[in-house]
């Protein structure tokens, strides 16, 4: 074998490796992309976990709230029934997930005032628990949220890189949707007594 013929299978064999090392991370970040957002989906399911509890809580003082209670059962069960296949969301599919969800965040604000007609229920400890988990729960869903859009940013920005995108094009690997501020979001909520 002549010295050009080695050299330049030196060459391909750098070339390839290269390649592969590339797909490998694409296909690494693209797994982080699904992994955070199963944390977001947990997050979410952990609330949808709490309603039934909070809302049997509330059950027994506030008998007569039953339009409230409803409205967060059903929210509930909207957003549950909602499934996204991580590997590809689609902006208009998380824009729907996303109304769902908000549905059960108004559902359970409204559920909350509720309770604030009821001195009784305020101060019952089963209800002071499971709002304060919900609470925690709130600024769970935010992290996972905010953690899916960093790997989902970072995973978009490798596959438009220079020559990851046409690895990316190759392999199908598309850009993921991010979570979004909902609108109105950025007012800030009016608070009145």
């Amino acid at each position: 074998m002549s010295k050009t013929g080695i050299i330049l299978i030196g060459v391909l064999a750098v070339i390839a490796i290269y390649l592969f090392s590339a797909y490998n991370s694409l296909v690494t970040k693209d797994e982080g992309v699904t992994a955070e957002w199963q944390n977001v989906e947990a997050a979410y399911q952990r609330r949808a976990d709490l309603i039934p509890n909070l809302v049997e809580t509330v059950k027994g003082y506030a008998k007569h709230e039953s339009t409230t209670l409803k409205e967060v059962i059903e929210a509930r069960a909207n957003a549950t029934s909602i499934k996204i296949d991580p590997s590809n969301v689609t902006p208009e599919q998380l824009a729907e997930y996303m109304k769902a969800q908000n549905g059960v965040s108004s559902a359970l604000s409204r559920l909350i005032a509720v309770a604030e007609s009821y001195p009784d229920l305020k101060a019952n400890q089963n209800f002071l628990e499971l709002q304060s988990q919900l609470e925690g729960t709130e600024n769970r869903i935010a992290v996972a949220r905010k953690n899916y859009n960093d790997v989902a940013k970072d995973f978009n920005s490798a596959i438009r890189r220079v020559p990851n995108n046409i690895i990316a094009s190759f392999a199908g690997l598309e850009k993921h949707a991010y979570f979004e501020a909902e609108e109105g979001a950025e007012k800030a909520p009016k608070v009145q007594f």
